[in-house]
């Protein structure tokens, strides 16, 4: 079986809308309508669709102002697999994996692994993840993505413009030559057997994409496949550099 992080016991509905990009309002199986705090800040491009089933999470911290969570989708249809919109998930799941020495391609390159930790020419950058060995040294430095915009079946980001994802590329490329730099980018579904560069919705960030690759940054797209139970880890996706429906 593969590696999986569990969900706790979610609630099945059906997306009415999302508003003020934090809010959505969903009706339960039961016909409760409950408004679920949305934590995903971006479009959500191809992933928000009215009417489709979701997933929701609930809370009991009395301090919550909205106990429910909205956790995944299914887009297109009911036979299409889910969609994660948690985007506090990813950090949270890799972490368990590279704990657990889940994901291969890294397992045996690390004693250590420290979350957060500053880095950069002014030190006021934050790296989500930095694995050393167990003197602290040899550093590999990891930035997570979270990736669910979807052009048939290749992943793509980022969905829209990000001067922020621009930045974290910039920041790797920058790392001096005695540090390993990796962009692990956790494609939150998993119909996706290939991932490319959102060129569409952000050239600038595909030039520094590749800018990236040619400077020496691994590139890791990470397959995961999400549902009510848990979030598998399915391996690596074909990284596609040329698919000429990516680009209009």
């Amino acid at each position: 079986m593969p590696w999986h992080y569990p969900y706790p016991p979610l609630l099945a509905g059906k997306l009415l809308k999302r508003y003020k990009r934090f809010f959505a309002d969903i009706e339960l199986t039961t016909g409760e309508i409950v408004t679920a705090h949305c934590p995903n800040t971006g479009p959500m491009t191809g992933v928000c669709q009215v009417g489709q089933p979701v997933m929701v999470s609930k809370s009991d911290n009395p301090k919550r102002k909205l106990a429910y969570t909205w956790e995944m989708i299914q887009v297109d249809d009911p036979q299409t697999p889910w969609v994660g919109v948690n985007t506090n998930l990813p950090n949270r799941i890799i972490k368990a994996a590279l704990h657990d020495r889940a994901l291969p391609e890294l397992a045996n390159r690390y004693t250590q692994v420290a979350s957060e930790v500053k880095y950069g020419t002014e030190g006021r950058s934050r790296i989500d993840f930095l694995l050393t060995d167990e003197a602290g040294e040899n550093p590999i430095y990891v930035e997570v993505k979270n990736t669910t915009w979807a052009l048939g079946n290749c992943a793509v980001f980022p969905d829209t413009v990000t001067t922020r994802g621009q930045k974290h590329l910039q920041e790797l490329m920058a790392l001096p030559s005695s540090a390993q730099a990796i962009m692990l980018y956790f494609i939150n579904r998993g119909d996706c057997l290939e991932f490319a560069p959102g060129d569409r919705a952000d050239p600038q960030y595909g030039d520094l994409f590749r800018q990236a690759i040619d400077q020496g940054v691994e590139i890791l797209p990470y397959r995961f496949e999400v549902t009510p139970e848990g979030v598998y880890c399915l391996g690596l996706a074909h990284l596609n550099l040329c698919q000429p429906c990516l680009k209009e």
